[in-house]
């Protein structure tokens, strides 16, 4: 078995609109399964319990968490980052996160280090990075 590192969200009751809305940003098939799918009668029976987004190369999962988590929900920043030489793709990525309401933080655009580069923050709060890697770039030596 290989390792891998995947990028698991927890949501304040809003699980399957953001799973569905990144569905539309990256494509894929969306597994959503609820509460109420595995007998748990101590959580909303609708609510998301575990969902998986596999596009292609990668995957995104996430759940609804119906209590605060230690720390606190704004306790921290993760980004999750998508570091390629595939501009088409990840440009596409970009512009779908925009149209569907992201807010852009940095626009995605040329860098001192060579790559394009840009990050926007969804309508959940969860932070995306991008950087797309040029020809003999930084990024590419990576």
């Amino acid at each position: 078995m290989s390792t891998s590192l995947v990028v698991y969200l927890s949501f304040a009751g809003s699980a399957r609109e953001a799973m569905t809305f990144y569905q539309s940003v990256f494509g894929g098939e969306l597994a959503l399964h609820t509460f109420a799918d595995f007998g748990m009668t101590d959580a909303p029976a609708e609510g998301v319990m575990h969902s998986e987004l596999r596009a292609d190369d990668f995957t995104v999962m996430g759940a609804d968490a119906f209590t605060e988590p230690a720390g606190g929900w704004g306790r921290g920043r993760i980004h999750a980052a998508f570091m390629s030489d595939e501009t088409e793709r990840v440009q596409g990525f970009y512009d779908r996160f925009v149209e569907r309401g992201a807010e852009i933080v940095a626009p995605l655009e040329k860098q001192v280090w060579g790559d394009l580069y840009g990050e926007l923050t969804d309508p959940w709060g969860v932070a995306w990075m991008f950087n797309i890697a040029a020809p003999g770039g930084w990024a590419e030596s990576s």
